[in-house]
């Protein structure tokens, strides 16, 4: 694959579907935030494997005699967060470090505690809202005790989501106030068009061999009279 070629996500060849980001982690983010980002784009792919054990389990908690419209929003949930949380908080997290940017930092932090809130309720499981959570799954144990093992195992990778989504949260915050960043930044990024562009590095001239230089000659223009020949 060419380089800079985007390269995410990973497909098989029978999809007509072009990768869309070019993501690389060791490339392009600095040293000291590396383990961050892999950190939380794993996190992306934990909370992708929740949804999809959500499918599982509602459709176990239909099977067991609850309603199947659950089983229906889970699949909503798991075609609809999966790409959405990986386009709308990781790529804005992973184009902060590797830019400094503080729009972005500032949209991470909005729509990942978002992201934070609606993982709480998918773990608390509100009964309609298509999440096998605590609260349908241990009243679900009186009706159905194969079932409810099944829905358990969502409730606690909810959980799991859940409280590491909050480390990571508090994680970045920190790193971010601590160098300095604010909202006022993210603003006059936001003024002057900044976040739409990555950094360009300057050239390394004290890299270029020193050589033999040109001879100089002089650069003053001498002046004619007005009045000449031709």
């Amino acid at each position: 694959m060419p380089e800079g070629m985007n390269n995410f996500p990973l497909l098989p060849w029978f999809i007509p579907i072009k990768p869309c980001f070019y993501q690389n982690i060791e490339e392009e983010i600095p040293a000291q935030h590396r383990r961050l980002v892999r950190r939380a784009y794993n996190l992306w792919i934990l909370y992708s494997l929740t949804l999809c054990v959500n499918v599982v389990s509602c459709i176990a908690w239909w099977a067991g005699g609850g309603s199947g419209a659950n089983f229906g929003l889970a699949l909503l949930w798991l075609l609809l967060f999966s790409p959405c949380s990986y386009t709308c908080w990781f790529r804005p997290l992973y184009k902060a470090f590797r830019a400094d940017s503080s729009f972005n930092f500032m949209t991470f932090f909005f729509i990942f505690f978002l992201q934070c809130v609606i993982v709480v309720i998918q773990a608390v499981g509100i009964s309609g809202w298509g999440a096998s959570g605590w609260v349908v799954t241990v009243l679900f144990f009186c009706i159905n005790v194969g079932s409810a093992v099944v829905m358990l195992l969502s409730a606690l990778l909810f959980t799991l989501v859940a409280v590491l989504m909050g480390l990571v949260l508090i994680r970045v915050h920190r790193l971010y106030r601590g160098s300095g960043g604010s909202f006022q930044h993210a603003q006059e990024e936001w003024s002057s068009g900044a976040w739409r562009n990555a950094p360009v590095k300057e050239p390394d001239f004290n890299a270029i061999p020193s050589g033999p230089s040109l001879p100089q000659y002089p650069t003053a223009v001498p002046s004619y009279p007005d009045n000449g020949p031709w």
